[in-house]
């Protein structure tokens, strides 16, 4: 079987494996199981075998047309490089892994069926981003997946919150995508093709009129699917979906869309200084205020959530100094333990009853409980703050050395300017990095209180998903910068020694902090104690997670929690905290400059059409009305009433020509 053929079934296994999946929910739910796992593993092998065949070397490229459509055409064409050969794999893996631990987390919800076939379809729409090589079908995965994002973010719609952010993560990505369509289309215009080898083929010739303008429109689109400033509030808000969910989204599908199409598309970006530096301050401004928002999270979801921005900061900061290679690194490590942290969390949600880690730190012995995501979970989070020798050092190292490097201009189409801005901002988020994920970690793990509520072993599905990810999050960044440089364009990925030193000493720096802070406010803060906590069925986390964050309350049991007072994060924000902890009222902001205005022109169109248009209608239709109803009362029947009027009339009219007659 051709490489080619290999990489149609790619996308096609989970896609069949979403139809079949619905069409099986009520007729064979035996099967909707088995449809929802074993697809994503097809495609796994499947994308496995593309990537050693593709072997980091000549890119494989297949195209026929998909319908004539004059002087643009587009295309069904394949263009399968290092990069996507190994995004490929990280996507199916991760997509293989969220449905073998959904099938324990949801295994009592009833809309089951419905979200495997949305997870499946979800991940059938990545594997098309990764694959295209023409701009429309890519196009057609970048919606499909945002259509799935609304349905998956809303599933349990009984929530008021789920229904709120299903909606918000929809309209905001949305507002991107008009700008990137345009962007699309102008681009495409210039080059002569939606084929993305033609496309770069003419940016290597000079042929692209705007490059400026064209850069800035994709971006608008990349801000809002890959959740940067100013477009990322919605990310966060999108946790009132269930935990398998936010894993998917956050570590290979959604908001990684954007990051490959940057990758993708660099040189288009780079024929830009002017959007290499407005690249280069989006990401710095994500990366540091992401930082500083995780610090001051309750909702160990919305930790992550922030995270996540932050370290998609980082990647898109690579791509402003023009170094994909560090980017695409980033983003395949980060989606290992970005998982990792995710699913493990959804473990502590459900022993702990709640999302809070206020109430965490007053469970004592939590860790105890549910050892398998206490030990994962660690490994996450050190991952996560670039300890050597865990994965996330390598690949954060990477993009700080490449920043460092542009900061002296030696790096072709990038200001030297970009390089310094990624290059600080880099070294202040990887200090704000370690210290939330200190903190998360003290909070949840290192509680004092009440004896932590025991609800049982969790399912095997979900543990060993935790073990099986905690793997590439140890070893995958020594494993890709000793054995796998030729797959990003030849870069060497060792890390740098200044940034090394730097970065983990900034890192050792924001932990320490952390912990002194943590040490300090335990012993000074007055403890409430927990209470006891009711225990609930096994396999429910689902219904845990839906209560939960329907009441911002532990799901279970009679327990009342003021915020925590030697949460760590008060003390080191300080005045920022309340800022911080409502992501700097950008909500509020967007509320008073788009939303209201918005909401009081739809009032003011419904007071015109109701009180004007309505009432010009009525009219319309009153007046003859009224003149019939008038005419109707004449036709009496009397011959008599008849002619007597037409003798008037006739009288009328000669006394008229008289009159006109004398007028002459």
């Amino acid at each position: 079987m051709t490489t080619t053929t290999l990489a149609v079934l790619v996308p096609l296994l989970p896609f069949l494996g979403a139809v079949a999946g619905l069409l099986s929910g009520r007729t064979a739910p035996g099967f909707v199981r088995p449809l929802a796992v074993l697809p994503p593993l097809g495609s796994l092998v499947l994308a496995a075998l593309v990537a050693v065949r593709q072997g980091g070397g000549q890119a494989v490229d297949a195209h026929t047309e998909l319908t004539p459509t004059g002087s643009v055409p587009i295309e069904l064409a394949l263009h399968i490089d290092g990069f996507a050969a190994l995004v490929a794999v990280l996507v199916a893996f991760v997509a293989a892994c969220v449905q073998i631990y959904s099938t324990g987390y949801l295994r009592d919800d009833p809309r089951y069926p419905s979200y495997a076939a949305l997870v499946s379809l979800f991940t059938s729409a990545m594997l098309l981003v990764v694959y295209s090589g023409d701009l429309i079908v890519l196009l057609v995965g970048w919606e499909v997946m945002g259509i799935c994002s609304y349905f998956l973010v809303g599933h349990y719609w009984e929530t008021p919150e789920a229904r709120a952010a299903s909606l918000k993560a929809f309209l905001v990505t949305k507002l991107g995508d008009v700008p990137f369509l345009i962007g699309l289309f102008a681009l495409a215009t210039d080059a002569g093709s939606f084929r993305i080898t033609r496309v770069l083929g003419a940016v290597a010739g000079g042929n692209l009129h705007h490059p400026t303008v064209v850069a800035l429109l994709l971006l608008a689109g990349v801000a809002g699917k890959s959740a940067q400033f100013p477009l990322h509030t919605w990310l966060p808000d999108a946790m009132a979906g269930p935990t398998p969910v936010s894993a998917l989204i956050h570590a290979a599908t959604m908001v990684a869309a954007g990051v490959y199409f940057i990758a993708r598309l660099l040189p288009v970006f780079e024929a830009s200084s002017a959007a290499m530096l407005v690249l280069a301050v989006m990401a710095a401004v994500t990366m540091a205020g992401s930082g500083l928002a995780a610090l001051a999270q309750d909702d160990i979801k919305r930790v992550l959530a922030y995270s996540t921005i932050g370290q998609l900061g980082y990647m898109t900061g690579a791509l402003a100094v023009g170094d994909r290679g560090a980017a695409v690194f980033h983003l395949l490590s980060h989606g290992a333990f970005k998982a990792l942290l995710f699913l493990a969390a959804g473990v502590i949600i459900h022993a702990a009853g709640t999302n809070s880690l206020a109430a965490m730190s007053r469970m004592h012995g939590l860790r105890d409980r549910i050892p398998d995501a206490y030990w994962t979970m660690t490994v996450a989070l050190l991952a996560l703050a670039a300890i050597p020798p865990f994965s996330g050092f390598f690949s954060k190292e990477s993009v700080l050395g490449t920043a460092e490097h542009a900061t002296g201009g030696h790096t072709a189409h990038v200001p030297g300017a970009a390089g310094w801005i990624v290059l600080v901002a880099g070294m202040v988020t990887a200090l704000l990095t370690a210290a939330y994920a200190t903190r998360l970690w003290l909070l949840a793990f290192r509680g004092k209180g009440a004896e932590a509520p025991d609800h049982g072993r969790q399912p095997l599905t979900m543990t060993v998903v935790l073990w099986v990810l905690a793997v590439p999050s140890l070893a995958f960044g020594g494993l890709a910068y000793r054995s796998l440089p030729g797959w990003f364009d030849g870069r060497d990925l060792a890390p740098t020694l200044l940034t090394s030193i730097l970065g983990t000493g900034l890192a050792l720096v924001g932990g320490l902090l952390t912990y002194g802070a943590w040490q300090r406010t335990t012993a000074l803060a007055a403890r409430t104690p927990i209470g006891a906590v009711a225990a609930h069925p096994e396999g429910d986390a689902g219904l845990v997670e839906a209560e939960a964050i329907a009441t911002h309350e532990p799901a279970y049991g009679d327990i009342a929690y003021a915020p925590d007072p030697a949460d760590p994060g008060r003390l080191l924000l300080g005045p920022l905290h309340r800022a911080a902890a409502s992501g700097f009222h950008l909500d509020a902001v967007y509320t008073a400059l788009f939303v209201r205005p918005v909401q009081a022109g739809a009032r003011l169109v419904r007071f015109l059409d109701r009180e004007v248009v309505e009432t010009y209608v009525g009219a319309a239709a009153a007046l003859p009305r009224l003149l019939g109803a008038a005419v109707r009362r004449a036709q009496t029947g009397n011959v008599q009433t008849y002619v007597s009027a037409l003798l008037a009339g006739t009288v009328v009219l000669a006394v008229a020509v008289l009159l006109v007659a004398t007028g002459a």
